[in-house]
Order: structure tokens, then sequence, then C-alpha cells
């Protein structure tokens, strides 16, 4: 099966998905629990990750999956062969308090690179697409990242993590890119802000993630063009299209910059207000 036909089942069954998360959130037929005690999730997480490992099984039986939700074992990431990588709603949070960033995202990848990507939006009627080497679309035309050489002019979105324990070390870097950036935004969902820097909506992203949040929206902002890649070197036996820990996808301009400003201030090299 070619890249172009993998692309078009992922997306129907990406829309599939999305339109479920719709009529949920339209009739509120949801329950909700937390992960660890800090992390939400709903009913829909878990019946929308069920339904698209379904569909992905009918459509390619024994192909590895990687799913927030249902199958979350980490040892496929040394997966050799064909591996599926599904967020099934993106934007948990966003989605139980009836906020639109939300979305779907699939991935698949083989020997451990990343080939094809879908993000579905469907509060914003967005779906993102790109095959390796060949673009990135959404709605179907295409889309370039943004060409920001000005750091001070740039807009950049992240994230934080669910642990509160786990965010003071993050101001730093926040503090940081508020004092050089234009300004920052956090929208809530990893993969559309990565949709966002691969339309040219923002002009960078950083943050740490789990490899269902950011696998689609990645290879999506390389193929428009954005430079992708990590704050520090990646450890051995885990792809980096895998690795979500200190990601940074830029304006090539702006992106050795940013990457040295944000471990400057990891080090406690800066002087922020």
């Amino acid at each position: 099966m070619t890249d172009n036909q993998r692309l078009q089942h992922a997306l129907e069954i990406a829309l599939e998905a999305g339109e479920r998360i719709r009529d949920a959130r339209h009739d509120r037929d949801f329950g909700h629990r937390y992960k660890g005690g800090e992390e939400l999730v709903t009913d829909i997480d878990v019946a929308v990750d069920r339904q698209i490992g379904s569909r992905l099984e009918t459509t390619f039986p024994g192909e590895a999956r990687l799913s927030e939700e249902l199958s979350p074992d980490r040892s496929v990431l040394a997966v050799e062969g064909p591996l599926w990588v599904v967020d099934p709603i993106d934007g948990t949070v966003n989605f139980a308090h009836g906020l639109a960033h939300v979305a779907v995202s699939i991935a698949w990848l083989e020997h451990g690179e990343a080939r094809i990507g879908v993000v579905h939006a469907p509060f914003l009627g967005e779906t993102y697409t790109a095959i390796r080497g060949e673009g990135a679309w959404r709605n179907g035309e295409p889309i370039h990242a943004s060409r920001r050489t000005d750091l001070s002019r740039s807009l950049v979105a992240t994230g934080f993590p669910y642990r509160r324990d786990s965010r003071p070390p993050l101001m730093r870097r926040l503090a940081a890119v508020l004092d050089r950036c234009q300004d920052v935004r956090r929208n809530g969902s990893a993969a559309l802000d990565l949709c966002d820097v691969a339309c040219g909506r923002l002009d960078a992203y950083y943050e740490s993630v789990s490899p269902w949040d950011f696998a689609a929206g990645w290879l999506i902002a390389r193929e428009a063009g954005a430079r992708t890649g990590h704050l520090y070197p990646c450890p051995e036996g885990i792809p980096a299209a895998l690795y979500g820990e200190n990601l940074l996808a830029s304006s090539p301009g702006i992106h050795a910059e940013l990457g040295e400003l944000l471990r400057r201030a990891d080090a406690g090299e800066l002087d922020t207000p």
C-alpha cells in the first residue's frame, strides 16, 4: 500500500473520530476521571481510542499501535516495522471545558521514521495532513511555515505538565521567552500548536510531551518548512520522531537563537524580570 493510500485511510478514520467527539460534546454524554490523580481523561477519550484502534486493525491487521489510552506501552518505540501512533483526543481538558482547541492525531511510522500524519480539529473545521517528502496541507491546500527571522517579533507557543511540582523549572524558560519574544500562547493542544507552526500562525513551539501528542504534528510542521529538533541530544534506542522531551519547532530563521535562549534559561544564565 502506498503512503498516499495509507494517508487516505488515516484521514477517513480521523474524520469519523471527529464526528463522535462532536456528538459527545453536543449531547454532553461523557463522564471523566483522573489518571495518576492529575491527568483528566473522559469516557470519550477511551471510546474514540477503541474506535480508531478497531478501524486500524481492520485495515492494517497486525501493525503495532501506540495510543494514549488503550495501547500506551512505550516498548513499541523500538519497533522496526510499521507503527501507528494515536492520540484520540489531544486537548482533553479543552474538550471537557467546551473549548475549541481539540484534535485527533494519527501518525504512521516505518523503521522509526514518520511517513504520514493527520491532525483533525473537529471544532475548528480544520484538517492537517502530510506525507514525508511531499509537503503539508490544511483542508487540502498547501501550507507553509513562518519565515520569521526576528525573535523579538515572534509569537511562541508552549505548554505545561499536569504535575504541578514539575512546573517551577519551566518558569525560567517562560520568563526568558516573554522577555525576548513578542508574546506567548498556551492553547492546550500540542498537535494543534505544531500545526499552527506549520501554517505560520505561530513562529515557534517548545514543550516536553508524549509521543502520541506530537508525532503527527511534528511531521506536518517539518513538511511545511519548519525546522524541528530537540534542545538536547536524544537517547539511543528511541527514534527522534517519537522522543517528546525538549521539543522545538520553529521558523528556520529563529530556531538556533531560540534554542540557545531556552538552554541558557535552563542553566540559569539569564537575568529575567
